[in-house]
């Protein structure tokens, strides 16, 4: 499939930088960036160059791992390395408060450095490049997976309403709200989708429109308040949306209007699918009112896709990044374990439970 061909973050020549093809420019032009310094990695997240929650924690990984290699060639050993690899992985963290996936990864290479300490920094810095790939084999695993699961819940010619993007581009190969649908396409089973253009950044419209239209999928895009009609005339069968941070009570935070989507669904009968990997569960957090929410600037609601300001000068803008969807309204969580049903509170703790065995 030609997006699967395409790399959204990757390791550069001799592991010395970070790849990505900058999201911010489809689907116009397909670019890629290379970073090498902390400050352009935090602006690459910040400014939604790479997006999407497990893609974001891939390339939190890889930029870790090349941060360590230069901390080494400029002489930092013991303590000391570790203390500045801590600091970088702090300043990485905060460049989002939202997605889990970001803090996740960030830990888990600083966790694998703390328990090397005393090793020698090559050691050290060694092993976190093989964590890195790690993160980005283990994701692609996970993808497979809950494409699987989550096909299972179709049957050929359903609609399928997305909302914001959660396809190879916001993670590896398959994606996750996507994966069902791409390995369904794979597999000659039609299925119909519609996609929320997603305001106000249009991920809808620029990236899950243009990663289903190379893959020959059938997609028609719509404008979000266009939702309600589309499940009313018995177009859609479910909808499937990503995640960025699972609760443990089954909360989930994914871009702004989710919540909008689901309780349409709720309204009109149509299951409401989250799917993301077990990585995006926050099982410190009890519920989402302990979810921060990111808002960003006003202007992507004033001005950023017209010629000429489409509000008028000086309006207050109010422009959370995401909301959350309360557990009451979620059909299933999809897993790279299976579908985890309500009430969520016991499904979710036993998936716990299992995980925490292995």
């Amino acid at each position: 499939m030609a997006e699967q061909e395409i790399l959204n973050v990757r390791l550069g020549e001799g592991d010395r930088s970070v790849v990505l093809l900058d999201q911010s420019q489809l689907p116009n032009r397909v670019e890629y960036r290379t970073v090498t310094r902390l400050p352009d990695m935090v602006e690459a997240i910040q400014s939604l160059r790479v997006r999407g929650a497990p893609a974001i924690g891939i390339f939190a990984g890889y930029c870790l791992y090349v941060l360590a290699r230069q901390l080494i060639e400029q002489g930092l050993s013991g303590p000391a390395f570790l203390d500045k690899l801590n600091r970088q992985g702090k300043v990485l963290v905060s460049s989002r408060p939202t997605a889990v996936n970001l803090a996740w990864a960030v830990g888990r290479l600083t966790r694998r450095a703390a328990r090397m300490a005393g090793a020698p920094a090559e050691y050290i810095v060694s092993a976190l490049g093989e964590e890195a790939r790690a993160i980005r084999r283990e994701d692609e695993e996970m993808c497979q997976k809950i494409a699987e699961h989550g096909l299972s819940l179709l049957k050929p010619g359903d609609g399928v309403l997305t909302h914001c993007n959660a396809g190879p581009l916001a993670t590896s190969k398959y994606g996750t709200a996507l994966g069902p649908i791409l390995l369904g396409h794979e597999r000659g089973i039609p299925l119909k989708v519609f996609a929320d253009e997603t305001r106000p950044l249009l991920q809808g419209a620029r990236l899950t429109a243009w990663e289903l239209q190379q893959a020959g999928v059938d997609v028609t895009l719509i404008c979000d308040n266009m939702a309600s009609m589309v499940m009313k005339n018995g177009s859609i069968q479910a909808c499937f949306v990503g995640c960025d941070r699972v609760a443990a009570n089954g909360d989930a935070a994914n871009k702004i209007g989710t919540s909008g989507v689901a309780i349409l669904a709720r309204h009109y009968g149509v299951p409401f699918y989250v799917l993301g990997p077990t990585s995006t569960i926050d099982w410190t957090c009890p519920d989402g009112a302990h979810i921060p929410i990111e808002e960003r600037d006003g202007e992507e609601i004033r001005s950023l896709w017209y010629r000429e300001p489409m509000a008028p000068a000086g309006v207050k803008c109010y422009n959370p990044a995401f909301d959350v969807t309360d557990h009451t309204l979620i059909s299933g969580i999809v897993t790279e374990y299976g579908v985890c049903r309500p009430p969520f509170s016991r499904s979710l703790k036993k998936l716990f439970e299992t995980i925490s065995s292995k």
